[in-house]
């Protein structure tokens, strides 16, 4: 393990950060991925991020007067988090300790929280890759001293902190998110790393077209460092003084992987832009999304569930049978499987994208529950209660109910199901609800012994 005390001094190029001769650290540098060394030294060469980084907005202003926290960096894979960090480092020439949660542990915590304490003048600051990682001992761990201002901690995470950071910790440091680069941000990088002698690509003399990396860019889905490990691989395939053509970019397109998690960020916001998209009344957009889900692995019967969750939350009353093709759908996944059941989940993807929505059903169980909580629970109507039994009919129980079938519509007048009434369902008009909210109507006219209400 290195000395901790040692730590690295971003700026002073005398040596490296396990303290090694300037011609060792540099030929260390040499051999770091083209991601690694084409790092940003100063904020102001990061890319992206402008809702953070632009002049005058907040982390700027912290990092320029050297009055900053501890900082929180969320934001998914290659977005620029470790890249921040080492240039607030450089900028304000911190002691930077870097480590990385899954592979430390509670001893080499304690021993950099011991050599920080024995060096306040040099102002550590400490940079914990993958922060979620930590378990909440491990956080708490970090806690006085960070109280203390002992040390300032980076932490960086792809995953929302509010669920996954302490919050002691979290209400500590400021939290910045961030976003996946846009390609031209990546392609703008990529054509640097490939002119650049000193850190990037020069040396080997491989072109590109504009066009083709920005083809890349696309394919790296917003991930910079994904996009310049892309690039390395393929310059470095290809002789000095080549170009990179199409042909070389289809063998990394063929092997691409949609961005996805299994039980994170990506998955969560995803499935909600599905839902969303389909509630929308938007099937482009929702198969989209479902062909997302799929080729991140996301587990088929999963997505059946949201359809048949789906189909009473959004789509309702407006078409009943939007329930049972997603409850079949459902099953039909379960005993089909994977690849034939992504027809059946486009079936009902479809079906529910473009039926007419109605929410009455969702608005209506929450007023009932509603009443339930806020108003006194109602008796059950004499006439209502079962008269099963002697003893029931002893008690009069059942005594006045009106059978309805012995009306015309089998709509009884002037029976009480509820005292007082509630009005909890609100018929909507779209689609088959319209007709619904008509028969009410009626109803209502019938049950209050209106005209055409005569007994058979």
């Amino acid at each position: 393990m290195p000395d901790p005390d040692q730590g690295s001094l971003f700026g002073e190029e005398p040596a490296s950060e396990a303290g090694e001769p300037l011609a060792t650290a540099a030929a260390s540098r040499a051999h770091q991925p083209l991601a690694a060394r084409m790092r940003p030294r100063r904020l102001s060469e990061v890319v992206g991020q402008e809702h953070l980084l632009r002049p005058g907005s907040l982390l700027p202003r912290l990092v320029e007067q050297n009055r900053f926290g501890s900082l929180i960096f969320y934001g998914p894979p290659g977005s620029g988090k470790t890249s921040i960090a080492e240039a607030i480092a450089n900028e304000t020439r911190s002691r930077f300790v870097r480590i990385n949660a899954v592979m430390s542990n509670v001893a080499e915590m304690r021993e950099i929280l011991a050599a920080a304490r024995r060096r306040p003048e040099a102002g550590t600051l400490l940079f914990i890759d993958e922060l979620h990682r930590f378990n909440k001992s491990q956080q708490d761990l970090l806690l006085p001293d960070v109280e203390e201002g002992t040390i300032r901690l980076i932490g960086a995470t792809t995953h929302n902190p509010g669920f996954y950071v302490n919050p002691p910790l979290l209400s500590r440091s400021h939290l910045f998110r961030l976003e996946p680069l846009a390609p031209e941000a990546i392609a703008g990088v990529l054509a640097r790393a490939l002119q650049d002698p000193e850190r990037g690509l020069g040396g080997h003399r491989v072109t590109a077209e504009p066009a083709i990396l920005a083809s890349l860019a696309v394919l790296c889905d917003g991930d910079l460092r994904r996009a310049l490990n892309a690039l390395e691989v393929v310059a470095l395939s290809l002789p000095e003084g080549a170009a990179i053509t199409a042909t070389e970019l289809e063998t990394f397109a063929r092997e691409r992987r949609v961005r996805y998690d299994a039980d994170e960020d990506e998955h969560y916001d995803t499935i909600s832009a599905f839902i969303k998209s389909c509630r929308g009344g938007d099937p482009d957009a929702a198969l989209y999304w479902l062909a997302k889900m799929l080729a991140g692995g996301e587990d088929p019967r999963f997505i059946a569930r949201r359809l048949v969750i789906l189909a009473s939350e959004d789509v309702g009353l407006a078409d009943p049978q939007a329930l049972p093709l997603a409850v079949a759908a459902h099953h039909a996944v379960d005993f089909i499987g994977l690849p034939e059941a992504e027809l059946t989940l486009a079936h009902a993807t479809l079906y529910i994208a473009t039926a007419p929505k109605s929410n009455s059903a969702t608005l209506a169980i929450g007023e009932a529950k509603r009443a339930l909580a806020e108003k006194p629970v109602q008796a059950i109507p004499p006439a209502l209660r079962s008269k099963s039994g002697q003893a029931n009919k002893r008690a009069g129980q059942g005594k006045g109910y009106l059978y309805s079938h012995d009306y015309p519509e089998a709509i009884s007048p002037h029976q009480v199901y509820l005292d007082p009434p509630l009005k909890l369902y609100a018929p909507r008009g779209a689609g088959a609800e319209a007709a619904i909210g008509e028969r009410l109507a009626r109803w209502r006219l019938l049950r209050a012994g209106g005209p055409a209400q005569v007994q058979k």
